[in-house]
């Protein structure tokens, strides 16, 4: 397991890489020993912090099953935009609470960006270092409108 540590606007974290996919993101990891594809992700992740990048473009760990297609879910929401657990919850045939867990356990938010999907009546959760604010902010650096 290879990791880079990234200084987002947020904090320090740590991009992991296993089997060449990004699989996750420590919060808490300090380690660096970045790989050619640890680097791209850090040069893209600067890219998008500075508002010249609105996708991703790198190899990412879909898991399986229920995941992946909640992942892919995630990652067809385009920049800028919202949707509701309940609207994922429609398209999978899911329970909205199924689709909340999901995006809690995103080990890869930001890359497959959770933090645009809200509750219908607030925003939900978020699982980086300061929570919620950080996912108003990445919404905010997105110009998603929000009602807040």
């Amino acid at each position: 397991m290879k990791q880079a540590v990234y200084h987002s606007p947020f904090g320090p974290f740590a991009l992991i890489e296993e089997g060449g996919q990004i699989t996750r993101i420590d919060w808490s990891g300090r380690r660096s020993d970045p790989t050619a594809l640890l680097r791209e992700a850090c040069r893209q992740l600067d890219a998008y912090f500075d508002g010249s990048r609105t996708s991703f473009d790198l190899p990412l760990d879909m898991g399986s099953g229920f995941q992946a297609e909640m992942r892919a879910a995630m990652l067809a929401i385009p920049y800028g935009q919202t949707r509701s657990y309940g609207d994922l919850a429609q398209d999978l045939g899911r329970p909205a609470q199924a689709i909340g867990q999901a995006c809690g356990a995103n080990p890869i938010p930001i890359l497959i960006p959770c933090h645009r999907v809200l509750g219908a009546k607030g925003l939900g959760g978020f699982s980086a270092p300061g929570g919620v604010e950080t996912k108003v902010a990445l919404l905010k650096l997105e110009g998603a409108g929000l009602l807040i």
